[in-house]
């Protein structure tokens, strides 16, 4: 039996690798997923509860099948901060698969690029105005309410899990060579390389990550768009997220340069740092692939840290971190904990997954689970 198939056969591997692939399509996807734009504020709807769906109508009491009604705010109360919903039982808007609603272009992908860091399309999107559900009249479907500034809140859920789901894969991708070449060459050259190269990341693991994040974060220049500063945050805590990694290799390096087949491809003249990259870092694969998929948890976890106490991504562009970061307000704890409980749960489930999923590649790869 195969790693593949003996992944396969793992429940909980199984069920983290389908739960991120829907959350990835779904974000990858935000725009025709979402009904709604992300930045429009809808008149009279802020702070709205999730809205209610009915089946039968409220004034003829016939059944017409799922359908919503328009919902708008009325007065507070301000002894107990209950807020009065109006409620139009005159109009009931049906609920429909596929319907026509604000324009976007799918899969339009905008990066910052050097020297300026200026934000570059590199691809324009296809422009639509199709969303996969949504009200067919004037009715605001708002599955999981509206925010202070009565913005639809999954729609800024999927869009905001852009930056929380892909932060992690883009920070795997700048710290894993990195670690991977500096361990490398410290194993295998071994002498004062070895000693400067991890004296330097012992110095650099002694810094706490969170305070050392938070400092940085602290210091970003402003007027940084959210691009700029998502890159400067995977930047940031990739810089400090290689050491770990290159002490590990160094250390299955130092056995792995002993062996025949490194022995041969010296004697022939190999180039050191072909030898290192061609030969011996692919015998790091293994732990390598297990670590990236257990790695990924914790650059989610930095940048909800970093938008939770407001040095990450700024509002009006969301994120799961920054969307929590209301969590800090009691009275919205308890008058709506609709705009809590969202992204606090789709941080846990996507970290459960990804730990999930690296357990279970950490099991279908153990050498001593396939001779087995």
């Amino acid at each position: 039996m195969n790693w593949w198939q003996r992944l396969q056969k793992n429940p909980l591997a199984r069920f983290g690798a389908i739960l991120l692939l829907i959350f990835y399509v779904a974000v990858i996807a935000a725009d025709f997923v979402a009904p709604y734009d992300p930045y429009a504020s809808q008149a009279n709807g802020s702070l709205l509860p999730p809205t209610q769906i009915y089946w039968v109508s409220k004034s003829s009491g016939q059944f017409i099948g799922p359908h919503i009604y328009p919902t708008t705010q009325g007065n507070t109360d301000l002894e107990t901060g209950d807020r009065q919903l109006i409620v139009d039982f005159k109009k009931p808007s049906p609920l429909r698969l596929f319907v026509s609603g604000p324009e976007y272009r799918l899969f339009e992908l905008i990066v910052p690029l050097p020297p300026n860091w200026d934000e570059v399309t590199i691809f324009p999107g296809i422009p639509l105005n199709w969303h996969l559900f949504g009200a067919a009249n004037d009715a605001k479907l708002n599955i999981l309410g509206t925010d202070e500034q009565g913005r639809d809140q999954f729609s800024r859920l999927l869009h905001g899990g852009r930056i929380s789901m892909f932060i992690g894969i883009v920070g795997v991708v700048i710290t894993f060579p990195l670690g991977l070449l500096i361990g490398g060459i410290s194993g295998y050259f071994g002498g004062w390389t070895d000693s400067i190269i991890m004296r330097l990341a012992e110095v650099l693991m002694t810094f706490p990550s969170i305070y050392l994040l938070v400092t940085l974060g602290a210091v970003l220049p402003a007027g940084l768009s959210s691009s700029q500063r998502f890159l400067l945050i995977v930047l940031i805590t990739s810089v400090i997220s290689w050491a770990g990694l290159a002490r590990v290799i160094r250390g299955q390096v130092l056995s792995i340069k002993e062996r025949e087949f490194v022995q041969a491809a010296r004697a022939m003249g190999g180039n050191p740092l072909y030898i290192i990259i061609r030969h011996v870092l692919p015998q790091t694969a293994t732990y390598v692939i297990i670590s990236a998929t257990l790695a990924v948890p914790s650059f989610i976890g930095s940048e909800a840290i970093l938008s939770l106490i407001g040095l990450g991504i700024q509002q009006p562009d969301p994120s799961w971190g920054n969307m929590l970061s209301l969590a800090s307000n009691a009275s919205i704890l308890v008058l709506q904990p609709w705009l809590i409980w969202p992204p606090a749960v789709l941080i846990i489930l996507t970290v459960l997954a990804f730990n999930l999923l690296g357990d279970g590649l950490r099991d279908a790869l153990d050498p001593r689970s396939l001779r087995r």
